[in-house]
């Protein structure tokens, strides 16, 4: 071969090389021979926990507001209950959640109330695990008062930690002292 032809040679051999290996690495079906004409299977899915507060513990009227120090918590709650005149609702949802807006969405959704592996419970949407990036954490829930800040740090910056006071006689009998 001539010394201008050799790096020409070469360059082929190294395309020939990679085209050989990248058929080497698909699987082929002829029928019977060699190969499976099945797809692969699938991933198992996350598995969804339950959470350990039902969700109709949450449906009602509530007062809302939020913090972003903890030394404001006290003082947050006390304006929460007062915002009872004009009351945040959460609707109980056709699928068993909780009818509750999503970060930055003007409309509300049915949400899931679900556990997570941490043994904490959360609030997002449904057939994802938590603790997703969209959802809530329940901090603490005592069945007056429900405390909740969003997973994603982004959002929790925006939005602070939420303070539900449930609004009138609507109490849940006996949640005293639940996390």
């Amino acid at each position: 071969m001539s010394d201008r032809l050799r790096p020409l040679g070469a360059i082929l051999a190294a395309v020939a090389a990679m085209l050989l290996a990248g058929c080497a690495s698909q699987q082929i079906s002829w029928g019977g021979f060699g190969g499976s004409s099945e797809p692969p299977p699938a991933q198992p899915a996350a598995t969804l926990l339950p959470a350990s507060i039902p969700a109709a513990d949450l449906v009602g009227r509530w007062g809302l507001a939020a913090y972003h120090k903890e030394e404001d918590r006290g003082r947050t709650e006390a304006a929460a209950r007062g915002q009872c005149r004009n009351p945040y609702t959460i609707g109980r949802g056709a699928g068993g959640g909780v009818i509750m807006h999503l970060a930055d969405q003007a409309q509300p959704t049915e949400l899931s109330l679900k556990g997570g592996a941490d043994g904490k419970n959360y609030i997002g949407p449904p057939d994802e695990p938590a603790p997703g990036q969209r959802d809530r954490e329940i901090v603490s829930f005592d069945g007056r008062v429900l405390i909740t800040r969003f997973v994603d740090p982004e959002i929790a910056g925006r939005y602070g930690t939420s303070v539900y006071v449930r609004c009138g006689a609507e109490t849940v009998a006996g949640k005293k002292g639940r996390k």
